[in-house]
This record gives C-alpha cells, structure tokens and sequence, in this order.
C-alpha cells in the first residue's frame, strides 16, 4: 500500500486530533508487526463553510509536532492533513479516493401529519410509522450510493447512528421527550405559546438492525463485515470524571440534539428562544434517565 486517505466528515473539532492518531497508531502497528513499510496517511477533515477553519489550520503545526513526539520523523514526514468545506450530502470528493470513511449520527427526521402527538417523543401512527420508514429508506439509500463513489473496491465505511432496540417504533422517543419538556418549560415562563408546542410535529425515526442490513442489501454498493448494537449508558463514576474534566455531557447531548434539530425548531417558533430552550435540555438531561441511548455501529466493505 502506497497510500491510505481518511476523511472525517461533518464536525471538525479538537476530538479529531484523537481519532487521527488512533487510526495512525492502528496502522502503525499493523505494519511494524508484518514488517510492512508505513504508507503515507493523508487525511481530509470536512465541516459547513460557517466553521472558522483558521483556528483548525492553526492547530496542524502543534499535531504534527505530537506526531513526531509520540512516532518520530517518520511518521511525521507521511502525514498530510487538508479540509474540505461543505455538506457531505453534496459531492465533495474525487471517486474512488477513499479508503476509510468513518461517519456517525446519521438519522431520519422528518415531518409529521397528526397534530400534537409528535412532540410527545412517540410515534403512535402506523401511517406515520410506514411514512417514517420509507422516508429513511430513500435517505439511507442515497447516502449508499453517494459514499459509494468516493470508496475504493474493497475500501471501508465505518457508521454509526442512533437506533432502536425493537422492531416497534411506537416503543422509543428517542430524546424527544426531553425537547418537549424543554418547550413546555418555556410555556410555563411565557416566552413560548401553548399552541405554538402543539402544532410542531417532529418525529424522529431511527431504524432497527434488521431495516438498516435491508436497506443496504438491497442498495448493493456495500457488504456488511461486522454489525453491533449498543447502549450508550454514563454511570455514576464516568459521570464524576467528565465533571473533573470540565466536561459537561448533558451540555453535550444538547448540542448534538441542537446540531439536528436547530433548523426546523426555528422555521416553526422565532429564532430567539433557541438557546435558552436547549439550556433547558440539559437541565431536563441532568435530572431523567434519557442517558442510555442505543446505537448501531457498523462496518461495511466497498463491492468490487
């Protein structure tokens, strides 16, 4: 191997850095035990234009030094790292250039027909349900076919995104409940009107294991190596050392529902009450147990 490209799609943030050097460091390894000569790593980070990408140019000399730190020259002198501005449901790279692709957070939301029952955090139409679940076929399959395109023959595609445990979608909420909580909070202060809470309908779907390796089969440009489900759960201790570091994950949580959510709430209520309403979520966070959240994680080969 001459050369490996990896690109991170979608949220260019100091958690990069990390990610680069674990995927370096899996390589790295890979090569110095089969006695391989170490390709060169060029890496391609990629956000909205709105980011300011001066602050992460400014952090690629301080990584290339951590690099050379922890790897020596070697490594340092096979890195290269670049930024592609632009949403990744748009074309952004040349085909066939790829060779891992790890993507996350991957979701279908879309709008409802039954008024008020939505922001309840359940999907109680079986309408609605089959609406849903065509909806996210159609989306799943395009982003296929698009990834596709930029993947090798045999390259990979790591994805992760929420989903359910049942087959029954009528069962999960998927956090919404703790948005509709946060509306209703904002209700009771005034600053948002009871009928406003009412007629918003945002239905969040996310697919069952089974629905999503149909979804793929079907699609035809990838083959499913490894499939996991699993719960996201913070307990007591991992709770407490995020607190030692600074790190506030409900703060978090509401900046992940706000990255998703933030278009359509403001389409629907003025733009002004979206800070404080997803401060409200991560209060409303901090006291539920809406801490376990279930993913599916999976590894999918580039067809020949």
């Amino acid at each position: 191997m001459k050369g490996l490209t990896y690109v991170k799609m979608g949220s260019i943030e100091q958690r990069n850095a990390e990610i680069i050097v674990e995927v370096i460091d899996a390589i790295h390894g890979i090569c110095k035990r089969q006695q391989l000569k170490l390709p060169e790593f060029e890496v391609i980070l990629n956000d909205f234009p709105e980011n300011d990408f001066n602050s992460v140019f400014k952090s690629f000399p301080g990584f290339i030094e951590r690099l050379k730190k922890e790897k020596g020259d070697m490594v340092k002198e096979r890195c290269y790292i670049g930024v592609v501005a632009g949403s990744f449901y748009h074309r952004l790279l040349e085909a066939s250039t790829l060779c891992i692709l790890p993507m996350c957070c991957i979701g279908c939301q879309c709008w409802g027909g039954e008024q008020g029952e939505h922001m309840h955090g359940k999907i109680k139409s079986s309408q609605c349900c089959q609406s849903l679940c065509t909806a996210i076929s159609e989306r799943l399959t395009n982003f296929l076919s698009m990834r596709s395109k930029y993947i090798i023959p045999q390259g990979r595609m790591v994805l992760t995104f929420t989903a359910r445990k049942t087959p029954n979608p009528s069962n999960e909420d998927y956090g919404l409940e703790l948005v509709a909580i946060s509306l209703l909070d904002l209700v009771a202060q005034g600053v948002v009107k009871e009928a406003d809470v009412d007629s918003f309908n945002l239905p969040l779907y996310a697919p069952c294991k089974e629905e999503v390796a149909e979804i793929v089969e079907r699609e035809g440009s990838f083959e499913i190596e490894e499939l996991r489900v699993f719960v996201n759960c913070l307990n007591r201790d991992e709770e407490q050392r995020n607190r030692d570091l600074g790190f506030n994950i409900n703060m978090q949580m509401g900046k992940t529902m706000r990255a998703v959510l933030e278009p359509m709430i403001c389409s629907h209520f003025v733009d002004a009450i979206i800070d404080e309403l997803f401060i409200k979520f991560a209060e409303n966070a901090a006291n539920s147990m809406h801490q376990n959240k279930v993913n599916i994680g999976f590894q999918w080969q580039r067809s020949s």
